[in-house]
């Protein structure tokens, strides 16, 4: 049943992940493109960004998915390292366009802690693989895809609030901006913590120890 409920959360994710990244194509791809001349004098932040957005959405999943690093690990490392030079080079890219932006300050900070909760789960994510936890680096790594998917959480969530009769304003952007990373975030430990309290107690036991003794 579990098995059966990831593999499709996974699908779902995927199929959403790639319907994004074609709207995406279809909004900026073309030059003369309404969409693509708002961002005169910033192409190359916007071109940046999306090419290392589209690198993580891609990447991740197969890091996340596939089992070659317990057989492979050096082609694992080399993944992951592509998969963060994506998350790096469009945080730097967001942080061009977040700093020419003549968008609302409301919405410059909803941006700008994405961003930041963007680097700050892949830097911890890296601290735990260097420091040989394994199970630690995943979680983090999962929690740092999480807000990879971020942007196609927001384009979804935002024709449903205009839908549901909120004005479409700065204010509701911002709230959204800040959902699409926090909410996966809240869902996912909350999912943790429930198959944690599911496994067997001397697992458990051994958990709690480790956390609090991290050389047990």
């Amino acid at each position: 049943m579990k098995a059966a409920f990831v593999v499709v959360t996974w699908l779902i994710i995927v199929v959403v992940s790639a319907e994004f990244l074609m709207a995406a194509y279809a909004k900026y791809g073309l030059l003369d493109s309404p969409a693509y001349g708002r961002f005169v004098d910033r192409h190359g932040w916007l071109w940046l960004h999306l090419a290392g957005g589209v690198v993580a959405i891609v990447t991740g999943p197969i890091q996340l998915l596939a089992r070659w690093w317990w057989e492979r690990p050096a082609l694992h490392r080399r993944v992951g390292y592509l998969y963060f030079g994506g998350v790096l080079t469009a945080s730097a890219a967001a942080a061009g366009l977040i700093a020419t932006t003549p968008a609302p300050l409301s919405i410059k900070i909803g941006f700008a802690g994405t961003a930041l909760a963007w680097l700050t789960t892949a830097l911890l994510a890296m601290i735990a693989i260097h420091r040989g936890r394994v199970e630690r680096h995943r979680t983090w790594m999962i929690r740092n895809y999480a807000v990879t998917l971020a942007p196609v959480l927001f384009r979804l969530m935002l024709p449903v609030a205009i839908a549901s009769g909120l004005a479409p304003s700065g204010t509701l952007i911002s709230c959204l901006l800040w959902a699409s990373w926090l909410l996966p975030l809240v869902m996912l430990e909350v999912f943790r913590r429930l198959v944690l309290a599911a496994r067997p107690s001397p697992y458990r036991w051994r958990t709690a120890i480790r956390q609090h003794l991290p050389w047990f």
